[in-house]
């Protein structure tokens, strides 16, 4: 079968997955929805004039994640940087006053960071944030109209979903869902779904996002909220348990890294209707501890163990799938709040690096966005000074619900592998000063598009089809020491190329066990047509008290594989103990498994907020590798079996430095390397 042919079977698969994806709500405004909508407002009133609750006192326990996102996309999970778990005494009185009170807190740090919550941060919403939203004491959301509330009816527009039962903390209830979002997207108003009680139509989850009017907090990104309420005694909707995730970016700078604020509570043990002291309500909202306290043995575990407790059902309330549900109702409206126009980058070495075929190389870019859509130009240009080639992309893509569409072109000098073997920024400086470049190289020109859509909050289906001309490049520079060694030929010509993917992203943090990975198909039409398909898998479990971590990357082609699309495998970042990128061909296996325990070690303080961590990560590892059907014209060759490796990993500072030495155990060969975390290279 050619090429072309496949492609089109190709290009079914995802148009399939479109046009079976749900779709949102398009009766807005219909005579039901008004009715339902009038009659949860009017009952909100109702309640909040009640008198037969007249007060309670309740107890919230909660987790306050911060943690760091980076890499190309922002696709990875992201990183735990510091952890703070609280004991909240919260008190109400009707009709609206509020009292929490902090009476335990604790906090872990796991990457270094000095950051400081907003007060509000720290405890619950008590009332639905009542009739106007406030997030940050103000400071990220002030004042923002609810769309339950009596304003709201003018300033929103609101459709119903479907009829379904959902499980609360008091049983199942069968709700309505309404979908609500602005009339005028250029006010400060929210985005989301309420699900209201079918028979009295209170409010008994809440999930929404904000239009990028009502972000007051230039670098805020987004906030996602989810409210759920419970029945207690059979007539009062009361705080059950709340999600909130805060993201920031640089204002300024579109660059690969984001902090993240996320916290989870549940609020539970309720006492109704009792008497609260006069000046319970005096001094602020949030009282109690100003700061966590060091060494308290008053919780019943450790923190790193309540923190996996929490995080698998934190992770279940996928923040990623109410931004694409949040985006479905706003269609193609922006909804983020950084500005439309900035300038880009994807990886500080975008911006300079150093290799044997371009020398110093500097390069910047840009985010141009059509306000108020999701419409986004991203051009990118670079120069290498000494071969004196201009290299860059551009690219246009435009984003609705879970559906990202992108057109672009370029001209890039690319690394073969799909198999990172070193952090980018490490290794313009061993090119630089020593003459050690691993990097193999090619000069692609491409045109093309692609399609990803996400079909849960944690898989993706994408579809990429280019014209792709790839040529060889030679070496053009020269190192401070030492001598480069020749670039392999891997021009092969011009292609007409599809490429089909699946990619399972991570579970989040803290999980006990989890499976991600990519599968990938491609096939080519050119000089010589060719199939080529990829996957690659990591699981992690835990073991006690340590963790097993697996890796496999399997990768096969036909005969008319190009050299530049071959696979290559062999020492640093695949098999330590090997020859670096010995061998390859048309077919490819790689697996690493490694047992992961924490080990004591002493702390060395760096400054005022930051340590190396009372612990190390110890890993003993096996891995082995194997590469058939080798190509003629390039250094790797047949591995002749399997290869196989044995050696320890040691990771420090906070898991961000890691230090592998393995032993090859055909030929008794020892590799060493020392290099950030591969966790953190889409960043360098």
């Amino acid at each position: 079968m050619g090429a072309l042919p496949l492609a089109g079977a190709l290009v079914a698969l995802p148009l399939l997955a479109l046009h079976s994806s749900p779709l949102a709500a398009q009766a807005w405004n219909s005579p039901d929805a008004a009715a339902l909508v009038r009659r949860a407002v009017e009952r909100r009133v109702a309640v909040q004039a009640d008198s037969t609750l007249r007060s309670y006192r309740a107890r919230a326990h909660g987790f306050v994640f911060f943690l760091a996102q980076v890499g190309e996309g922002l696709t990875q999970p992201p990183r735990l940087v510091k952890a703070d778990e609280l004991d909240v005494e919260v008190y109400w009185q009707a009709p609206d006053r509020s009292k929490q009170v902090i009476l335990g807190w604790r906090d872990g740090t796991f990457l270094p960071t000095d950051i400081n919550y907003h007060r509000d941060h720290l405890g619950i919403v008590t009332n639905n944030f009542g009739d106007v939203i406030r997030i940050g004491e103000g400071d990220e959301v002030r004042d923002v109209v609810h769309p339950l509330s009596p304003g709201g009816l003018l300033l929103y527009d609101y459709a119903l979903g479907d009829s379904l039962a959902i499980r609360t903390g008091r049983g199942e209830i069968s709700v309505r869902e309404v979908q609500a979002r602005p009339r005028s997207f250029a006010r400060p108003l929210v985005v989301g779904t309420l699900y209201l009680d079918a028979a009295s139509a209170e409010l008994v989850r809440f999930r929404f996002s904000f239009t990028p009017a009502a972000y007051l907090d230039r670098q805020l990104e987004d906030i996602s909220i989810v409210l759920e309420n419970a029945l207690y005694e059979g007539s009062f909707w009361l705080p059950y348990r709340q999600e909130v995730e805060i993201r920031r970016r640089v204002s300024w700078l579109d660059f690969p890294a984001r902090g993240i604020i996320r916290g989870r509570w549940e609020i539970e043990e309720y006492d109704l209707n009792l008497a609260l002291p006069p000046g319970l309500f005096s001094g602020p909202p949030i009282a109690g501890l100003r700061r966590p306290v060091a060494g308290d043995t008053t919780w019943s575990e450790p923190l790193e163990r309540a923190i996996a407790d929490v995080a698998a059902p934190l992770n279940r309330q996928d923040m990623d799938e109410l931004r694409v549900e949040v985006e479905r109702i706003a269609r193609a409206r922006a909804l983020g709040g950084l500005p439309s126009n900035r300038l880009a980058t994807g990886s500080l070495s975008d911006l300079i690096r150093v290799n044997r075929v371009q020398g110093l190389t500097l390069g910047f870019g840009g985010v141009v966005g059509l306000e108020g859509s999701r419409l986004q130009l991203r051009p990118q240009i670079a120069y290498g000074t000494s071969d004196e080639r201009i290299t860059g992309e551009l690219t246009a893509s435009v984003g609705s619900g879970g559906t990202r569409l992108t057109l672009g072109a370029g001209r890039q000098i690319r690394d073969l592998s799909d198999l990172a073997v070193i952090s980018p920024a490490l290794n313009s400086i061993l090119a630089q000063e020593g003459g050690k470049d691993l990097g193999d190289y090619v000069l692609l020109h491409t045109a093309g598009g692609g399609v990803r859509h996400r079909v849960s909050g944690r898989t993706t289906l994408g579809l990429d089809l280019e014209v792709q001309e790839s040529r060889s490049v030679a070496v053009a520079a020269e190192p401070a020491n030492g001598s480069y060694e020749p670039n392999p030929a891997l021009g092969a010509g011009t292609y007409r190329t599809a490429r089909l993917s699946l990619e399972r992203a991570s579970g989040g943090i803290a999980v006990r066990r989890d499976l991600q990975g990519r599968v990938a198909l491609e096939a080519g039409e050119g000089p010589s047509d060719y199939v080529r398909g990829t996957l690659e898998g990591r699981w992690l479990a835990s073991l006690g008290g340590s963790e097993l971590l697996s890796r496999v990357y399997l990768g096969a082609g036909n005969d008319g594989l190009p050299a530049h699309r071959s696979f290559v495998i062999g020492g640093r970042g695949t098999l330590v103990g090997e020859p670096f990128r010995a061998y390859g061909g048309r077919t490819a296996a790689l697996a690493h498994l490694e047992w992961r325990l924490e080990v004591p070690a002493p702390a060395i303080p760096l400054g005022s907020f930051a340590s190396t961590g009372r612990t190390l990560t110890l890993a003993p590892f096996v891995a082995a590798g194997y590469a058939e059907r080798p190509i003629s014209g390039v250094p790797w060759r047949s591995s002749g079996g399997v290869r196989p490796v044995a050696g320890v990993a040691v990771e420090w500072f906070m898991r961000l430095l890691r230090v592998e030495a393995g032993i090859g155990l055909r030929d008794g060969r020892v590799g060493l390397t020392v290099d950030i975390n591969r966790d953190w290279w889409g960043l360098l």
